[in-house]
């Protein structure tokens, strides 16, 4: 077995960029732009209304305006204001030529169908208009290098007429969940069967970091059903199988992977739980073999198969720092293994007497192994319990992974 450190240098060896693509900008969200953005036009492309009112030329201080033309978002002005006349624009309508402002419809006053009674404060110019090219202009970066596409983000791509943009492309991964005790969701579950939870779960991780996912449902122990699955997920840019890793009469997936020309990197790590987990390649295609049970598939996620993705998308390799947490109780720990246990740290603790913001406290979920995936569903981190036979005691200091990405750990 080698060390998770260990394991960490050789995915990080082998995963490498995928090479940048041009994608439509709706398929763009959340990845991580290849080039900056410039824009190719003013915005607003014209001086225009920014309120239904009458446009007018703010030095003419007529009482009364003679209305001479309407024009509605879409639609261009045919005439220029002049003095004792005016042009209704509505919001988002080009400025009309002679007009340097726009007098808002609540201001003034009917005298018939084409005379109004202008404020007698008149207006100063400027007022109700935005000038073109406000908000940006032609040749201006709108959007740098390695900056990760928001909604907004799309928003402005298609402001500026731009339908695809180059971008690190998501990964391509395969997910195949081994086992002849595995059923598909909705089906019943019959005796000595279990629910297919890595396959899902999987899929919904790969969602999370903006990977494309591709389901190749359950694969029997078979080593002909098993090859011709895993040939197949050997196509994407990676392929993760869970279960049939480890050394039972039915872990059959290493020899599999070995058949097809797969290296193996390493297998076993020490570290609990995934111990068993299998890591490969095959030309540009990486390969995780993880263990079956749930939070043993979750773990090795979280531990490996996040830093790789981030790798192939073309980041930096690397684990988030761990954290530094306070534990709230006592515990006790036996094993030659690290022990990632599922816990909730809380970064709201203060520390009043001494008025400053002190380490967070980490409280230990009662687990029940690597099976108990309902334990993850009450914690937001994994407390590291370093190898050994040892007590720590409530306040002990400990490093902490945090679980998807972290995000809502920091709200």
């Amino acid at each position: 077995m080698i060390s998770v450190d260990e394991a960490l240098q050789h995915v990080s060896r082998c995963s490498q960029p995928i090479p940048s693509a041009s994608i439509p900008i709706v398929a763009a969200l959340g990845l991580r732009l290849a080039e900056a953005v410039v824009s190719s036009v003013d915005s607003p492309p014209f001086d225009k209304s920014m309120l239904d009112g009458f446009a007018v030329e703010a030095s003419d201080r007529s009482p009364t305006r003679r209305v001479i033309e309407q024009v509605v978002a879409g639609e261009v002005p045919h005439h220029a204001v002049e003095p004792g006349n005016t042009i209704q624009v509505m919001t988002g309508a080009p400025l009309p030529e002679g007009a340097d402002a726009v007098v808002k419809v609540e201001d003034v006053k009917h005298l018939d169908e084409v005379t109004l009674e202008m404020p007698s404060a008149g207006v100063a110019s400027g007022t109700g208009i935005l000038r073109r090219g406000a908000a940006f202009h032609r040749g201006q970066q709108l959007l740098a290098a390695e900056h990760r596409l928001t909604p907004v983000d799309i928003g402005l791509l298609a402001e500026i007429g731009q339908a695809k943009v180059c971008v690190a492309p998501r990964p391509r991964v395969a997910v195949l969940a081994t086992g002849n005790e595995l059923v598909e969701i909705g089906q019943p579950v019959g005796a000595g069967q279990i629910g297919n939870s890595n396959g899902p779960m999987l899929m919904a991780l790969l969602e999370s970091v903006h990977a494309s996912s591709i389901d190749l449902g359950i694969g029997r122990d078979d080593p002909g059903e098993l090859k011709r699955l895993i040939s197949a997920g050997l196509e994407a840019d990676m392929l993760i199988v869970t279960g049939g890793v480890s050394a039972g009469v039915l872990d059959l997936v290493p020899g599999v992977l070995q058949e097809l020309g797969v290296e193996q990197i390493f297998h076993k790590i020490r570290m609990k739980p995934g111990k068993p987990l299998w890591f490969g390649q095959r030309e540009r295609t990486l390969v995780f073999g993880l263990p079956g049970n749930p939070v043993s598939t979750l773990v090795s996620f979280e531990i490996f198969v996040k830093p790789a993705l981030r790798a192939l998308g073309g980041e930096d390799f690397s684990s988030p720092p761990p954290l530094r947490g306070e534990l709230t109780g006592s515990v006790t720990h036996r094993g030659k293994r690290p022990t990632y246990h599922p816990c909730w740290i809380d970064f709201g603790r203060i520390d009043f007497e001494k008025c400053q913001q002190g380490l967070p406290s980490v409280e230990l979920m009662r687990w029940s192994g690597s099976a108990d995936l309902a334990a993850l569903t009450r914690a937001n981190a994994l407390a590291v319990l370093p190898e050994g036979d040892y007590e720590l005691a409530a306040g002990a200091e400990v490093n902490v992974v945090a679980l998807h990405s972290g995000d809502f750990l920091l709200k």
